[in-house]
């Protein structure tokens, strides 16, 4: 039968995703298309859909939408843009927009090809906000214009023809203010450090800096210490890649809602010292737990030990509480409807580990024994000959231990679409298959209950801001199935994970410890916890207060003393993102329809091993998980 003929879109759809890849120097970058685009979340860049009758403009405005966002992977810091931004809405839209045309200019001023892809992008980007009908300079918007001018001088390219007449009408004002700060822009913008002081100083220039905050110096010594930082709560500048809520760990501390308290002089030791005493002794809410070990609120690299602001609206919710039954029965049939093929294809890998599983399960039996369970088979002998004595046989014990499976699957954003739902179908093929092998199984979910900070968030606000508060989001763990529900009683729940809005931020560290409590009670002989997951812990919320790598470092805390110290098998399979880099045992795959084959077989090679044992007795501080908040509709494990 001859091959189905290719999509016309799909050859530019590869070359584009090389590119990118190669711009961004990630090989890793994952490029899709949706109408939802354009967005940058994590290693997952996604686009427009091309259109089928593809024109050399349109071709120019994607790859320029492409380029941006591989730009932005390769050329800009998080965790320093959120040291540098003002507090301010304003200030801090100004900002952003900054930084945006610095990216940009980086590869305009490199390759040839991308200045005109961006230069595409941007005139479309320039059409669609309308800018060349704005006819009084004081309804223009700042950011763009500022924007628009940061780049003629970093590129030394004019503003598109669209927007020339609104830079022309706020150039003077713009230029006479912060002419001399723009003017220092060029010899710093490959130095993303220098360049943000600078711009900073520029949004003072123009009246809407913070105030308290030291003017921008070239010496290094202006920077504030790590464990002060605590970033503005504007929100992103305007663009054609504005960011969806499902934004990457690096883009969303950028985007965050925070607020930055720098000192009045951060040459000043004292008052360093001073700062970091009183963010040791400031009051917690009631329902907040301790600082990590009970002898001392750092760990060994200096910093402050992972912590909870507040656990007062955090849940563990079962997943039918989130849904009313309607809802619930027709999102599972449209999970059923859209995987219909992949089924099969994960099916028949869950029969084969099936029949892995029963091997190991053989009865043995001893026959001819005086006492046991009456052998119905040689009943015979008793009929020929009423003399002879009735024959018993006795059940030998299988080498085969019970088991129970736990299946922790990543909710959050950036596994909306395809990830989820193939991630849903092969956790409830699994599950039916396990169960009729005799092995338990249950199915999570994590997430938090809402985007940049909930009720925790607000907490933190009234109570004054104070320095590192920890974790600053609500915590949503779901429940879909319970290792002793059956499945036919569970099936409609995974339905809940195809509902818009369910998916927001993965605080992976603490859902881990969740996830490994409930196993660590259960009594069967063998535990075996399988993480799913598409990225590293994101929560803009609160990456926005602590250091860029605050959630990633406590999930690596918890992940080696499970490892370690705890007799749960452990096993990770990332979905585009390396997750070897953080479990001993892992899997990444580059597609997600090959989920379902490395599910069966990480647990086909577990089933073959020899059961974990727990290495060492020692306490095991970082499997102690916050307790569930008053006001959370908490459930015991």
């Amino acid at each position: 039968m001859a091959a189905k003929p290719e999509a016309p879109t799909e050859p530019f759809k590869r070359a584009l995703a090389h590119a990118a890849r190669s711009l961004a120097e990630m090989p890793d970058l994952e490029i899709v298309y949706s109408s939802e685009g354009p967005s940058l979340s994590g290693n997952r860049a996604t686009l427009p859909h091309p259109p089928r009758d593809l024109n050399g403009r349109e071709a120019a405005r994607i790859r320029g939408l492409a380029d941006g966002m591989a730009l932005r992977l390769a050329h800009h810091d998080a965790t320093a843009h959120a040291r540098l931004a003002p507090q301010n809405t304003e200030g801090a839209a100004l900002f952003d927009a900054v930084e945006q045309a610095r990216i940009e200019a980086i590869g305009a001023n490199a390759l040839g090809g991308v200045r005109e892809n961006l230069r595409v992008a941007l005139e479309s980007q320039i059409e669609r906000k309308g800018l060349s009908r704005v006819e009084d300079r004081t309804q223009g918007p700042l950011g763009d214009v500022l924007s628009l001018l940061v780049r003629e001088r970093l590129t030394g390219e004019p503003p598109p023809a669209g927007a020339k007449t609104l830079v022309d009408m706020m150039r003077g004002e713009i230029e006479e203010k912060a002419g001399k700060d723009l003017d220092r822009l060029v010899e710093a913008y490959h130095d993303q450090d220098a360049f943000g002081r600078i711009a900073r100083g520029i949004i003072v220039d123009l009246g809407l800096g913070d105030e308290g905050v030291p003017e921008p110096v070239d010496d290094a010594s202006d920077e504030e210490p790590e464990g002060q930082d605590q970033p503005d709560e504007g929100d992103n500048s305007d663009g054609e890649q504005d960011q969806s809520p499902e934004t990457s760990a690096q883009d969303q501390v950028q985007t965050s809602e925070s607020d930055t308290q720098s000192p009045a002089d951060d040459s000043d030791e004292t008052q360093d010292a001073q700062d970091q005493d009183q963010s040791e002794s400031t009051p917690q809410p009631d329902d907040a737990p301790q600082r990590g070990r009970p002898d001392s609120g750092l760990g060994p690299d200096g910093e402050p030990l992972y912590a909870v602001f507040s656990t007062a609206a955090d849940e563990i919710v079962e997943a039918d509480e989130l849904c009313d039954p309607e809802e619930l029965t027709r999102l599972r049939a449209y999970l059923d409807q859209q995987l219909t093929a992949l089924s099969s294809v994960v099916s028949r890998l869950a029969n084969r580990l099936q029949r892995r599983l029963m091997a190991k399960q053989n009865r043995a039996w001893t026959f001819d024994l005086e006492e046991g369970v009456l052998d119905a088979a040689r009943l015979t002998r008793v009929i020929v000959d009423p003399t002879a004595p009735l024959s018993f046989k006795q059940e030998q014990d299988t080498d085969f231990r019970d088991t129970v499976v736990s299946l922790l699957i990543d909710n959050s954003g950036s596994m909306r679409g395809r990830p989820i739902m193939v991630a849903a179908v092969c956790a409830d093929i699994l599950a039916r298959t396990l169960e009729r092998c005799g092995v338990k199984t249950e199915i999570l979910g994590f997430t938090t209950r809402a985007w940049k900070g909930g009720q925790a968030r607000e907490a933190w606000i009234k109570a004054g801001k104070p320095p590192h508060p920890g974790r600053l989001n609500d915590l949503r763990h779901i429940v879909y199935k319970a290792a002793e529900s059956p499945w036919r009683r569970a099936r409609k729940n995974l339905g809940l994970m195809m509902r818009e809005g369910l998916l927001k931020e993965n605080i992976d560290g603490e859902a881990l410890l969740w996830a490994h409590q409930r196993l660590a009670g259960r009594p069967e002989a063998r535990k075996i916890l399988m993480v799913i997951s598409d990225g590293a812990p994101v929560d803009d919320s609160t990456l926005s207060v602590n250091s860029g790598h605050y959630l990633e470092r406590h999930l690596r805390q918890v992940i080696n003393e499970i490892e370690s110290a705890s007799p749960v098998e452990l096993i990770a399979i990332g979905i585009g993102h390396d997750v070897t880099r953080y479990y001993r045992r892992a899997i990444t795959i580059v597609d997600v329809e090959q989920l379902g084959g490395a599910m069966t077989e990480k647990l086909a090679e577990l089933f073959d091993e020899e059961p974990k044992t727990a290495s060492r007795s020692t306490p095991l501080f970082y499997l102690t998980a916050p307790g569930r908040g008053r006001k959370g509709r908490a459930k015991a494990a």
